[in-house]
């Protein structure tokens, strides 16, 4: 039987089948994991702190060794033809680990020469990534006096130098400003638009949940739901609201069916209420109640909403039982 060294039409950009993971001083970080994502996906991957993405991200890019299970990039055996599953893979991890001394292009250039790739042909590259990443500018200065922002990006425009077909980002915007990550954002679905298929680990929820297509939940090294976002986010069945208040609140606040609805402080409302309910039915609660609505808002991120209900303390209570 020949074993694939070169990508295989149809398979999945990544295929985790029972992969397990126990450290020498005995700790079992990933307990039987299998998960598919398929080539042009945009995947989160969310989990809480020490749950085990840093070693699955570790293992898929070939930086731990595993204690049992396969992986495959694109039908490649990572086992079997590491270096030619690697040549699929590109990653950005979460710490900065370019010569601050070194200026960004000369960064490119020479990743780009590590893995083969032609001088005149790295400097062509290294410019598209560099304006992509609007760092062109910056191409000629030291990389220390970046800031942090350019460094993430600069880290992506590296790992894009070798045209990976199967990007992996860990924690890519961590410690960036919301005007710095959503421009970040823009690069990555340019990215994932031309056809580069994208995992994501992170902790901002709102990032996942407006990027990614479809995401994996792992906790205490079990994967403990996955699939299309939309529809994990539709199992959500309550809904929260905040509403500012105009004028002061009523002493007795009014009573509405399947609905819970409190003072939060002397003009604001926190409403939970289930998904199916008509909000008009409030509205015409707080009007016979004489309460005027000056504006309102959600209450929460879904996602944050279903993460906490799968991996918080509630959650693991019950597996416990």
């Amino acid at each position: 039987m020949t074993v694939p060294t070169e990508p295989v039409p149809g398979a999945p950009a990544l295929r985790i089948r029972d992969l397990r993971k126990t450290y020498d001083n005995g700790v079992e970080a990933l307990k039987g994991v299998s998960l598919d994502v398929s080539e042009g996906d945009f995947y989160a991957l969310l989990g809480p702190n020490g749950a085990g993405k840093s070693t699955l991200i570790g293992i898929v890019s070939s930086l731990v060794n595993k204690s049992a299970g396969e992986v495959s990039v694109f039908g490649i055996d990572l086992s079997t033809q590491r270096d030619a599953a690697m040549r699929q893979l590109g990653l950005v991890p979460q710490e900065l680990n370019f010569n601050l001394f070194e200026k960004p292009l000369d960064i490119l250039v020479n990743y780009a020469g590590f893995y083969g790739v032609p001088r005149a042909e790295a400097l062509v590259r290294a410019e598209a990534e560099l304006r992509r990443a609007h760092l062109w500018e910056k191409a000629r200065v030291m990389s220390r006096t970046l800031s942090g922002g350019m460094k993430r990006r600069l880290m992506i425009a590296r790992a894009m130098m070798t045209r990976p077909k199967l990007l992996i980002l860990d924690e890519p915007s961590a410690g960036v400003d919301i005007e710095i990550r959503r421009g970040m954002w823009t690069a990555l679905r340019e990215i994932n638009a031309a056809g580069t298929t994208i995992i994501l680990t992170t902790h901002y929820l709102e990032e996942a949940e407006s990027l990614c297509r479809n995401l994996a939940i792992i906790d205490r090294g079990v994967i403990v739901e996955h699939g299309p976002m939309r529809a994990l986010l539709a199992k959500l069945d309550v809904e929260g609201f905040l509403f500012d208040i105009d004028g002061e609140l009523p002493a007795t606040l009014p009573a509405i069916e399947g609905a819970t609805l409190v003072a939060t402080d002397g003009h604001t409302l926190d409403l939970d209420m289930p998904r199916a309910m008509d909000l008009n039915r409030v509205f015409a609660a707080f009007d016979a109640a004489g309460i005027r609505v000056r504006s309102m808002r959600t209450k929460s991120n879904r996602l944050e909403e279903l993460f906490v209900r799968l991996t918080g303390e509630g959650a693991r209570k019950d597996k416990a039982a």
